[in-house]
């Protein structure tokens, strides 16, 4: 007996890990109440009034202006010693204020947080930028640059620069997608190069306060950004947010964004793309994946067909009368559950009737003759509350690719704290869950 019960059990366990282990299983989710983030973060690129100063002679580059900084025209930015020896730089009683301690800092801060294996070679342009910075400093403790041989004076005010990297006269009309693939970008480092030859870049300068951003959009971002005159966003460099001006931009069948900025060019003057994150205000509401959304066929009942159920709105009753292959009929009542009511219209499983069915209107000789012309189709979930499949219609007011908002007023719908389905086509209606 005890060796029969045991095997009774074993059986039993045995069976119940492969239907376990064959059998699909349903994750479910919890509606929640939000609003979506959406991925909305681009690598934008900055185009300024810039304009590129090349060496009017050979021999070696002495910089003396700080990158970033805004020089007046007839200012020394650098000198070139035609000689072919760069004029040494005193370091006697050198010393570094905070202010001078920031800008080593961010500079090697900012080399750490965009340094990858891949782009090693960016390490020699740290090295020259802290170099540089170096010399600065120095030459603008000496204080002396009236002593300073074969100026190179900016030929007007604008902010230094020591980069160059062929986009300086990029015009909006000749901007394209394959700009912004980082991968194929390249600037060069001026002041990695000690010798000059005439006519070789040593410096630029951004003449104006406005600049520009511009980012590549889809279809679906453009048509929703279309109307829109100002824009909120975010630079992930530092977190700083700001409204700007904003416009779309059309080339060749691609769409750009273009944001207009008239401040805060020092903070970004040496950056040709700056990651920017768009700042949308959503419309909030039901918040459910895409992929619980599914489509299902109902049959449309007007209101005089149907006898209303007191107590409840979520079901009603219908006499039906079914036609056999023979000619012959029969009726009955059915209850069937409401998925939708408006304008007169209630809206029932298409599964519970067939097509050249009749609805009897009671106390009356009239009838509703069901036809698949009545079908109409509905977007839902499955709502699981009871553990089985019951469909609720959904009324999506915005999406991204992985989730969707939902309107929550709607008595037939969904409310927050429902568990429906996660994916929808693992269940059918009615389907028990648990």
């Amino acid at each position: 007996m005890g060796t029969l019960l045991f095997g009774t059990v074993f059986i039993y366990m045995i069976v119940c890990v492969i239907l376990y282990l064959t059998d699909t299983h349903i994750t479910s989710y919890e509606v929640v109440t939000g609003t979506l983030s959406g991925n909305y973060r681009y690598d934008a690129l900055a185009l300024r009034t810039e304009t590129v100063v090349n060496a009017s002679q050979s021999g070696s580059v002495q910089y003396y202006a700080r990158e970033g900084s805004k020089a007046s025209a007839g200012s020394t930015v650098c000198s070139i010693d035609d000689s072919g020896a760069a004029q040494a730089v005193s370091y006697d009683n050198f010393s570094l204020d905070s202010e001078d301690e920031q800008r080593l800092q961010d500079i090697i801060s900012s080399f750490t947080i965009n340094f990858s294996d891949e782009n090693f070679q960016k390490t020699y342009d740290l090295k020259s930028s802290v170099e540089g910075t170096l010399s600065e400093i120095a030459a603008s403790l000496s204080g002396d640059s009236a002593s300073i041989l074969n100026q190179c004076n900016a030929p007007e005010s604008g902010f230094v620069l020591y980069s160059v990297d062929g986009l300086e006269s990029l015009t909006e009309e000749e901007i394209h997608s394959d700009l912004f693939d980082l991968n194929s970008y390249e600037s060069q480092n001026l002041r990695s190069n000690s010798q000059v030859s005439t006519g070789d870049p040593i410096y630029k300068l951004v003449t104006k306060e406005e600049w520009f951003l511009y980012f590549p959009l889809d279809q679906t971002l453009a048509t929703e950004l279309s109307d829109t005159s100002t824009i909120r966003f975010r630079f992930l460099k530092d977190n700083q947010t700001f409204s700007s001006s904003f416009e779309l931009v059309e080339n060749n069948g691609e769409y750009f964004g273009k944001i207009t900025m008239d401040s805060s060019l020092v903070r970004y003057a040496a950056d040709r793309y700056l990651e920017i994150e768009l700042i949308l205000n959503r419309r909030s509401g039901l918040k459910i994946p895409t992929s619980a959304i599914v489509s299902k066929e109902f049959y449309q009942i007007p209101e005089e067909y149907v006898i209303v159920n007191e107590g409840t709105t979520s079901e009603i009753t219908l006499h039906v009368e079914h036609f056999s292959a023979d000619g012959s009929s029969s009726s009955e009542y059915m209850t069937a559950n409401v998925y939708s009511y408006e304008d007169g219209i209630y809206l029932v499983n298409k599964s519970l009737l067939s097509d050249g069915d009749n609805i009897l209107m009671e106390g009356s000789e009239r009838s509703y003759q069901i036809q698949d012309e009545n079908l109409v189709t509905l977007h839902g979930v499955y709502n699981i509350n009871k553990g089985y499949a019951v469909f609720r219609e959904v009324t999506v007011i915005d999406e991204n690719e992985e989730y969707c908002i939902v309107e929550s007023n709607n008595p037939y719908g969904l409310a927050a704290h429902d568990y429906i389905v996660l994916n929808a086509s693992e269940v059918d209606v009615d389907e028990i869950v648990y």
